[in-house]
């Protein structure tokens, strides 16, 4: 079963928030030292090309696909022939494989995979080292791996840690600090951070810029801007919208943000499988409004082809601030790694 994301990691609720963290607080140490421990023990497989790396701190919901497909966008730009890699979450297939949105499903390899082969090759595997090697075989210069940054099996040119610039908790940026149970850190703070040499905060289309309290908890480390924007207008007029997203309640302000005559918005979690019913009732209501049925385009490739047609995606980019000086460290990432 799919569960949202619990609204009190990011927000200072009253005493059943409290009692929550405490009560999980326990498995929430399992957690981080499980994944210490696997990110200490692992030996890096250098699979003969750089590694740029995608991944996030916290659970779901910072915009790590979008900033993945900008990544491999830029890549060719300059010329680079590189490949998206992801696990495939939520995908049968486990075996690397080159995603074809064709012969493809998300029931196959996953709704993000799919997004990024939008943009250039993506391959899925569930071993990320033989769908490197899978990939490499193909004739990938550059691999882009999508969520890996607790992934330690690839050996990285470059770790890029995605942050979600807009939501943000009472005590701090990161929720309360609590690792996953009890809040939503995939691991702490400072050793995620360890790890990367380069941070992308991502912003909603009209925030008027970063927090600096937010910039503080990157120290040192170089930071780059990104907005989340509409790839397009939303639809004109009535629209009913829902999205199974980490934060979906971030696609109802956007599309609010956007000028969308927003009707009603149904939420859902994250990676839902939408059950015939769950859709028709969202066709009635819409239908009683006179409304457009809206959704992500990540949401959008879950749907089964009858629903695609009665069901519009609404895309989103990752729009640097300065593209060019995020274009320039990736290039130089691979020129490290070829003149070595």
């Amino acid at each position: 079963m799919k569960l949202n994301t619990p609204r009190w990691w990011y927000v200072r609720e009253p005493r059943h928030a409290s009692v929550l963290r405490f009560v999980l607080k326990p498995l929430s140490w399992v957690w981080a030292a499980a994944t210490a421990r696997r990110i200490a023990r692992a030996t890096p497989v250098d699979p003969g090309m750089p590694i740029i790396s995608v991944g996030n701190l916290t659970v779901g919901g910072s915009g790590k696909t979008p900033v993945t497909r900008e990544a491999i966008r830029l890549l060719h730009e300059a010329g680079v022939n590189a490949h998206g890699l992801s696990r495939g979450y939520g995908g049968s297939l486990r075996e690397p494989t080159r995603v074809d949105s064709a012969i493809h499903t998300a029931a196959d390899v996953g709704d993000e995979p799919l997004m990024l082969a939008l943009g250039g090759p993506t391959w899925i595997a569930h071993d990320r080292v033989a769908g490197a090697r899978a990939a490499a075989e193909a004739g990938a210069e550059v691999l882009v791996l999508d969520d890996a940054h607790q992934n330690p099996t690839l050996a990285k040119t470059l770790s890029l840690v995605v942050v979600d610039g807009e939501t943000r908790g009472d005590e701090w940026p990161f929720g309360d600090g609590s690792v996953f149970p009890s809040g939503p850190m995939r691991e702490k703070l400072r050793h995620g951070l360890a790890r990367a040499d380069a941070v992308v905060v991502l912003l909603p289309a009209d925030a008027p810029g970063v927090d600096p309290e937010l910039m503080e908890a990157f120290g040192d480390l170089p930071v780059h801007v990104a907005r989340l924007t509409p790839a397009a207008p939303p639809p004109r007029g009535p629209i009913l919208a829902f999205a199974g997203i980490a934060k979906p309640w971030k696609v109802e302000r956007a599309l609010d943000a956007a000028g969308a005559d927003l009707v009603d918005f149904a939420p859902f979690p994250d990676h839902a499988a939408f059950r015939e019913s769950d859709l028709e009732f969202l066709a009635h209501r819409a239908e009683c409004h006179h409304a457009r049925l809206v959704t992500t385009e990540k949401d959008w490739f879950r749907l089964s082809p009858e629903w695609r047609k009665r069901v519009l995606p609404w895309p989103v980019k990752a729009t640097f601030e300065d593209e060019a000086a995020f274009q320039h460290r990736l290039l130089t990432a691979v020129r490290t790694y070829s003149a070595r």
